[in-house]
């Protein structure tokens, strides 16, 4: 509470202090408890404030909020249409003419004659002429000729009526009389480019894109070679390629096949065991090519409208130019030998981890040359290796400092670890943080799961990658075809981020070795060529890319709806976009080897649709009628699932759905 009256629980505001997210073009619902004394009416308004190059507020926007069923619940909306800090804040105010309004009415309908209300009528006339010396002067006559009518004599309901119009109820929602005004406190809300919200990733290894030679032995890739994937690449949809590190791989302790410590002499080693005679983390591996090779790779990219995001790993192999020049920055042991990473019982003996809290300065300086250094070569984003292994007050640092000159720069967090230190890294800057989807397979994980990160968007925008190089989880080893559809399906609805990692559209599942999530033939210790055949989910890929981008619903977080079904194995959800009305529902068969059919009942105050209403497959093309009960019927070897568009959301029930989900949440 701030003074005379209440405003508590305004949303979006984050614990700490740190800004809230939000990206050009998204919807931000924005909540609030307003209340106070007794049974007057009071409102609120919600006030933001753009940057200076801001069409929509470069001054102050205020707009009245609405209220749910709830009556001490307020809700507005607001869409920024550029880049920077915007702030909001919610004011809150008696509203004497609503009170009026409400007390009027009530006795009138309850039988009371002009004799009772001779002082409720004088107290109306009074308040619209306050209103009136208070608005534009083409509201003034119109407003005075509502005090003029309360003053007038014969039927008390006619002389009350010109104070209900859709006119004089439009005027006071402009200029409204605003007593006992309470101004609440501002927060950020810190808004990126829109690709830091929707973006499909793809994830290859530049060095497996040499083909074979004539004895059918792998050739290694380079930038030239990556440059021609990047056609495949964007058939598919993608618009954002991440490569694992292109730079110098380290010679000592070099790791060899499936991460034996005795390699051959052919074999290529990790790209995270950074660094050698040839250079670290500002050079490139010489069989990928030159600077000016990446550079033209870079061109073609941009050509192709695709950002080439690299990997930001801050650890070194042994032979590192670090390692000699600066063994300060490393932890030395009582032996003197530099302390190589671990994570008992795992040791990584080709990586040397940096120790923060050794020569603060110069590690922080030295990792914003790095970073300045490929942004100036055209990097605008990058994939960070283990952020939650180095002190969230350096990312803080270095985030902040890169976005003064470059706030185009997007950084996502690689960290599968606890909640705190995954939100909290969220909340140090990070645009987009990995997540535990992988991990969640059933229905209630999986309704829990993606309720959170619709409640979590504040602070972090989930990416879902369906596999990585280090991640093969169980049900895509032993789920067959089926599951990798499945999957796809999940992730690139339930987020507008999602990604994959190459291999995934031929279906690799093969571990290391039973109970293992590493794969056989590990990418990360060898050349791994693919040939990219009919038996292939790209065009799977390719339709879900192709919807993610026609359909607006796909490209929110913030708003997502479970509906019930009678069978665990059938989950369905829908999404709406409050700028377009643009309604999409989901219907996924959960079992990747059986037939699954359910009763879906929908929840139609979700969709904006009432009785019976059409519904449009966007997988299949067939379209059906639907109403509140509808039988399904998903084979995983034909169809995994439904995704169907909706009828387009009426434009006045589109704010109601964008804040509704808020509402239950706060609740």
């Amino acid at each position: 509470m701030t003074g005379r009256l209440g405003i508590d629980d305004v949303r979006p505001n984050v614990a700490g202090g740190a800004p809230s997210k939000a990206v050009v073009g998204e919807v931000i619902p924005v909540f609030a408890l307003a209340w106070r004394e007794g049974h007057d009416v009071i409102s609120a308004t919600l006030n933001v404030k753009g940057p200076e190059n801001s069409a929509v507020a470069a001054k102050t926007m205020r707009t009245i909020m609405s209220r749910g069923e709830d009556p001490d619940q307020v809700h507005g909306i607001f869409v920024p249409d550029v880049p920077g800090d915007w702030t909001i804040r919610v004011d809150v105010w008696s509203d004497p003419i609503a009170t009026w309004k409400h007390n009027v009415t009530a006795k009138i309908e309850a039988g009371q004659g002009e004799a009772e209300l001779t002082n409720d009528i004088e107290i109306g006339a009074q308040l619209f002429e306050r209103v009136a010396a208070g608005a534009p002067k083409e509201h003034r006559d119109t407003l005075q000729d509502v005090s003029d009518s309360l003053r007038s004599t014969g039927d008390l309901r006619a002389r009350v009526a010109p104070a209900f119009t859709k006119e004089v109820s439009s005027i006071l929602s402009m200029h409204p009389l605003r007593d006992l005004l309470t101004r609440g406190q501002t927060s950020t809300v810190r808004v990126e480019r829109r690709k830091a919200l929707v973006s499909s990733w793809y994830e290859f290894f530049p060095r497996s894109t040499g083909g074979w030679d004539a004895d059918g032995n792998p050739v290694h890739g380079t930038f030239a070679t990556a440059a021609a994937e990047l056609d495949r690449v964007k058939r598919m949809g993608f618009d954002t390629v991440y490569f694992p590190p292109i730079h110098p791989i380290g010679e000592i302790n070099r790791k060899g096949r499936n991460n034996t410590l005795t390699p051959s002499a052919t074999d290529v080693g990790s790209p995270w065991a950074i660094g050698s005679k040839d250079g670290g983390h500002d050079a490139v591996h010489p069989k990928l090519g030159t600077l000016e090779d990446f550079d033209a790779l870079i061109a073609r990219a941009r050509e192709l409208d695709i950002e080439i995001a690299l990997d930001l790993a801050l650890q070194c192999a042994p032979d590192h130019p670090w390692a000699a020049e600066h063994p300060e920055w490393f932890t030395v042991l009582p032996d003197g030998t530099i302390a190589y990473a671990e994570n008992p019982p795992k040791k990584y003996q080709d990586i040397y981890p940096l120790n923060f809290d050794n020569d603060q300065k110069g590690i922080y300086e030295e990792i914003l040359r790095v970073v300045l250094f490929w942004v100036n070569r055209g990097v605008t984003t990058f994939r960070v290796d283990n952020p939650h292994t180095k002190p969230a007050n350096f990312w803080e640092w270095l985030i902040d400092t890169v976005h003064v000159d470059h706030p185009e720069v997007i950084f996502l967090a690689e960290a599968f670890t606890r909640r705190p230190r995954l939100y909290g890294l969220a909340k140090a800057g990070f645009s987009q943080s990995y997540t535990y989807f992988t991990w969640q397979t059933s229905k209630r994980e999986l309704t829990e799961f993606a309720t959170e990160i619709a409640n979590m968007a504040d602070i972090s925008r989930p990416n879902l990658f369906v596999n990585t190089p280090d991640i093969l989880h169980e049900s895509l080893q032993k789920g067959g075809p089926g599951m990798f559809a499945i999957r796809a399906v999940l992730a690139a609805t339930m987020s507008p981020l999602w990604g994959v990692y190459s291999g995934y559209e031929l279906f690799e599942s093969v571990p290391v070795k039973e109970g293992s999530e590493e794969y056989l033939d590990s990418e990360k210790y060898e050349l791994r060529p693919r040939v990219y055949g009919e038996n292939s989910l790209e065009s799977f890929i390719t339709l879900l890319n192709r919807i993610r981008r026609e359909q607006p619903a796909l490209q929110q977080l913030r708003n997502i709806h479970f509906h019930d079904t009678d069978n665990d194995q059938i989950l369905a959800y829908s999404k709406v976009d409050a700028l377009t009305g643009n309604c999409i529902l989901v219907v996924v068969n959960l079992d990747s080897f059986n037939a699954q059919g359910a009763t879906v009942r929908l929840d139609l105050t979700k969709l904006g649709v009432t009785g019976t209403f059409p519904v449009h497959d966007l997988v299949t093309g067939a379209s059906y009628t639907w109403g509140s009960d509808n039988y399904v019927e998903l084979r995983p070897w034909d169809d995994v699932a439904h995704i169907f568009v909706l009828p387009e959301v009426p434009e006045e029930r589109r704010e109601a759905l964008a804040w509704r989900e808020v509402t239950e949440y706060r609740s």
